[in-house]
């Protein structure tokens, strides 16, 4: 499997939230995650990430993303992917009761590859922007 694929497999199972079990098997064990938003301010490992993501789900049942880019950077050993995340919070569980609104919010992942295998991703994401749509701050 090319880092290309192995990107997409990971991204699938983590953007429709089926969690690390789930997303574990195209990454090393231990791959570390960044992202400088308040909201994942200490998820530091891509496990805690993809549970995190498994989590959004609850509150915000119809999440989903549409995808904008997808690029691999082979010499580098790195896979950039942009895309929309678009929900509604009609579900229990948020920081709040549910709000009934809506978000459609851009983000970027830069998977790092050590070999054929995810070892770190950094996500580029306003937070800030997210949560005010979705009734959060």
């Amino acid at each position: 499997m090319s880092q290309y694929q192995t990107a997409q497999a990971f991204f699938e199972a983590c953007e429709t939230g089926k969690g690390w079990d789930s997303c574990k098997s195209w990454c090393h064990e231990g791959a570390t995650f960044s992202c400088q938003a308040d909201a994942l301010a200490d998820t530091i490992t891509l496990a805690a990430y993809a549970d995190w993501m498994k989590g959004l789900l609850t509150p915000v049942p119809d999440g989903r993303y549409k995808l904008t880019a997808f690029a691999a950077d082979e010499a580098r050993g790195t896979v950039v992917v942009a895309a929309e995340f678009h929900g509604t919070q009609t579900g229990e569980g948020g920081p709040v009761p549910p709000t009934g609104k809506a978000v459609i919010s851009d983000y970027a992942y830069v998977m790092q590859f050590d070999g054929d295998k995810i070892t770190h991703m950094t996500k580029f994401w306003n937070d800030v922007h997210a949560l005010r749509a979705l009734g959060w701050s």
